[in-house]
């Protein structure tokens, strides 16, 4: 699909009051230096690039391109902006937005993600399809939607930490949840960069695909029994009762052999005198 307006681009001033904001923006975060510095050059140089912009019902405008220039402009105290006037149906305008956000790099990687993933949704085609229309290849889109697959507390971390999309990516080679998780503290903590976190990731992987020796059970536990079983034996000797008790070791087992006369097992205590 050509992003191009259907009735060559006009370009106008614009109340800036009169601007409604893109609902299909894929950034979620503004650096606030970021714009005071543009709105600073603003209010010196003028706004060099203008906005564009579609006409809706009601007379209103709403944003297609241009919401840091947008925000710089209110921050910079102008009253109208020049903005390009297009005709872009939403997908277009879903599709513009998008692009103008990621070749300016102006998207983190997790929101260029989310960008490609709601522009497939509103467009209802595949992967392949997405990429030619972006103008992006299909393997660095599937790569762009991969990093969704890290939850949300792991994405933030990667943008707190300033772990770029390459070290996302290498711990997305690991089991879901904590394996996750704790790869990327270590990345951060260790100011690995993208090789040296595909390197870290490859060494856990070897290592877990290693097997693993047999654990024996406890054995502290089988020596507390066979004393339970000698001191039980004792006990009763010590009561008058000849048992006597036998201990082999088999290789591989221990055999325990106790023998308590049948008579004294079964010999009953006398009878309580009933009372008169």
């Amino acid at each position: 699909m050509a992003i191009l307006a259907k009735s060559g681009p006009k370009v106008r001033y614009i109340p800036l009051e009169e601007i409604d904001p893109s609902p299909f923006q894929a950034r979620q975060a503004f650096d606030a230096q970021e714009l005071a510095g543009l709105a600073l050059s603003i209010r010196q140089n003028g706004l060099l690039t203008p906005v564009s912009v579609r006409r809706m019902p009601g007379g209103r405008y709403q944003l297609v391109a241009g919401e840091r220039r947008l925000r710089a402009c209110k921050m910079a105290g102008m009253k109208r902006i020049p903005a390009i006037l297009c005709q872009y149906d939403d997908d277009e305008s879903a599709a513009l937005g998008l692009l103008e956000n990621m070749q300016r790099q102006g998207l983190n990687p997790f929101e260029q993600a989310r960008g490609i993933r709601d522009v497939i949704g509103r467009w209802n085609c595949t992967q392949s399809q997405a990429a030619e229309r972006l103008g992006i290849s299909q393997p660095a889109l599937n790569n762009k939607l991969r990093l969704l697959s890290l939850s949300e507390e792991q994405q933030q971390f990667c943008l707190e930490k300033g772990l770029g999309e390459r070290q996302a990516r290498a711990a997305l080679r690991l089991p879901e949840g904590e394996a996750r998780s704790l790869a990327l503290a270590m990345m951060a903590r260790s100011g690995m960069n993208a090789r040296q976190a595909d390197e870290y990731v490859s060494r856990l992987l070897q290592e877990n695909a290693k097997p693993r020796r047999k654990v024996t059970p406890v054995v502290r536990d089988v020596r507390i029994f066979l004393n339970t079983v000698e001191k039980a034996v004792r006990t009763m000797k010590e009561a008058g009762v000849p048992a006597v008790a036998k201990r082999s070791e088999k290789g591989d087992y221990i055999e325990y052999l106790v023998r308590i006369p049948t008579a004294v097992a079964e010999k009953r205590e006398p009878d309580a005198p009933k009372e008169s």
